[in-house]
């Protein structure tokens, strides 16, 4: 397989990896090093890849399994998340920016307290915007038990903000 094949086969996945990555590591940094080791593993196989029939599917996979690695690795950084706070850009007010930067702010920090699993579901699908599909390749979840982590997930997060 040459460059422009291995472009156009990988490549059209390149955005859906990045939101993977960066829900489940929750730094944008953190992501385009994984999306860059994910290529590079790629492209070093990419002989041995050329009969895969679900690409899309061993992308996805690729990518969980290095952010896994990486959030277990004993010297990765550990970024405060209240940091992290996601820009947020409407036309109102400063004031009522205030208040959804602090309620955005205060989900992030809820939807981190959640149990592992739950919280790569939640993450996936809400700010990596996967669908159920690519969450089972992602995680290794069936699809009903991706279903009953979104809904405990929301569950939790609806008790812990009525509290």
């Amino acid at each position: 397989m040459d460059a422009k094949e291995f472009t156009e086969r990988f490549y059209p996945f390149h955005l859906k990896l990045y939101r993977v990555a960066h829900a489940l590591l929750d730094s944008p940094d953190d992501a385009e090093d994984i999306l860059q080791d994910v290529y590079c593993r790629l492209w070093d196989r990419r002989d041995e890849l050329s009969d895969l029939r679900r690409p899309e599917a061993f992308c996805v996979m690729l990518v969980r399994n290095l952010c896994i690695d990486f959030l277990r690795s004993p010297g990765r950084r550990t970024d405060d998340h209240a940091d992290g706070m996601r820009q947020i850009t409407t036309d109102t007010t400063p004031e009522s920016e205030f208040v959804s930067a602090e309620s955005m702010q205060r989900m992030e920090m809820l939807i981190y307290r959640l149990p592992e699993k739950q919280r790569i579901v939640m993450q996936m699908r809400t700010y990596g915007e996967c669908t159920s599909e690519e969450i089972e390749a992602a995680t290794g979840e069936s699809a009903a038990n991706v279903r009953v982590l979104l809904s405990r997930a929301r569950k939790t997060l609806r008790e812990w903000l009525n509290a």
